[in-house]
């Protein structure tokens, strides 16, 4: 019970930390804000920060790294007989149809708050690539579980991962220019297609297995 309660209030806290910060970002822009203010308005010291976001970006990949966490089961996820690139297809459609932040579909105010902070701020912009390299390496082990010893399969990740980048950035866009994620729907499913056909023209052997 004792480990139950800790654990809980490690999570609040982290959560305090993480939106105290974005109000304050969102209100004065990213550069402006420092982690002494955060830690102040926060309730907790400046080390208490660090203890959970390393650097002030981190605050704001936050949620983010949650979205991605499970971005290889784009891969490892498919059901029996199905394909890998028929797999990621499906779950990829599933997550657009729920409007996953991680499809760049999603129009709550907190993923908007996103959006205006790394469009502004280049210190996340190239966090953000950093980000990107770590979330196609995830999705490269997973292929290479599958099969061991292929060096064919970072090339196939990257190429998998490329094409759910620029979905998600094409998504994301459309948001970012004021559409809803009900009214972005169609238009996102129909690249979605659009791409995964692409993709099985040109991985078709390869991620048929």
């Amino acid at each position: 019970m004792e480990e139950g309660l800790r654990e809980r209030k490690k999570r609040e806290t982290r959560r305090t930390i993480h939106d105290t910060a974005m109000r304050l970002f969102t209100e004065r822009g990213f550069a402006e804000v420092s982690v002494l203010e955060i830690a102040e308005q926060a309730g907790v010291s400046k080390m208490t920060v660090f203890n959970y976001f390393p650097t002030k970006e981190d605050i704001v990949l936050d949620v983010m790294g949650e979205s991605y966490s499970d971005i290889a089961q784009l891969v490892s996820g498919r059901r029996p007989g199905e394909s890998l690139v028929d797999g990621a297809h499906r779950e990829f459609v599933e997550r657009l149809a729920r409007h996953a932040p991680e499809t760049g579909l999603d129009d709550s105010p907190a993923y908007l708050e996103q959006l205006h902070l790394f469009r502004k701020t280049p210190s996340l912009a190239a966090r953000l690539l950093l980000f990107h390299v770590a979330a196609e390496a995830k999705m490269t082990e997973a292929i290479e579980l599958e099969r061991p010893g292929d060096p064919r399969a970072p090339f196939a990740a990257g190429q998998l991962y490329s094409l759910l980048r620029t979905l998600q950035v094409q998504n994301s866009r459309r948001i970012y220019h004021g559409q809803s994620a009900d009214e972005a729907y169609p238009d996102a499913l129909a690249a979605a297609d659009t791409g995964f056909d692409l993709l099985r023209g040109g991985l078709g052997d390869y991620l048929a297995g």
